[in-house]
């Protein structure tokens, strides 16, 4: 599997995502820190959300394959920059994430629109907890799908 860095706010669900892609028992926890395993590197969402903490994002990402930035449909701030994949030298995309709580078509796409302004290339949806769009996700990582 691609090692792959998740870039988000807090509480977008990224930690979660790093769970589920190593198996592991879904719990409640805030990442304090930048948090290494094998295929998943975890940031702390207070490193998207105060600039100050970009360039720890860029040197967290050395190690990964591939930058996912991670956007929860129930989000109303968008802490991406336009042409944030720009500070990165790996590919990026994006994953939306709780796509299971009820949402409209202008959530979906203001969601994705902020994704691709950033620079991701290829957008997944999932939930977590219905597992919709994990298998996709994780394919794609096992691929070369880059």
């Amino acid at each position: 599997m691609k090692r792959v860095i998740f870039i988000g706010e807090t509480g977008s669900g990224k930690t979660t995502l790093m769970q589920i892609l190593n198996e592991w028992e879904i719990k409640y926890h805030k990442t304090q820190q930048v948090y290494f395993t094998d295929n998943v590197i975890d940031t702390p969402g207070e490193f998207m959300e105060n600039r100050f903490y970009y360039n720890a994002l860029v040197s967290s990402a050395v190690g990964a394959d591939c930058i996912a930035i991670v956007q929860s449909i129930t989000s109303k701030q968008n802490y991406f920059p336009p042409c944030f994949s720009s500070r990165f030298t790996k590919p990026m995309i994006g994953i939306i994430t709780k796509t299971d709580i009820e949402h409209s078509q202008e959530e979906f796409d203001i969601a994705q629109k902020r994704l691709r302004l950033a620079g991701a290339k290829k957008v997944f949806s999932l939930s977590a907890v219905n597992q919709e769009g994990i298998s996709s996700l994780k394919e794609f990582l096992l691929t070369n799908g880059f």
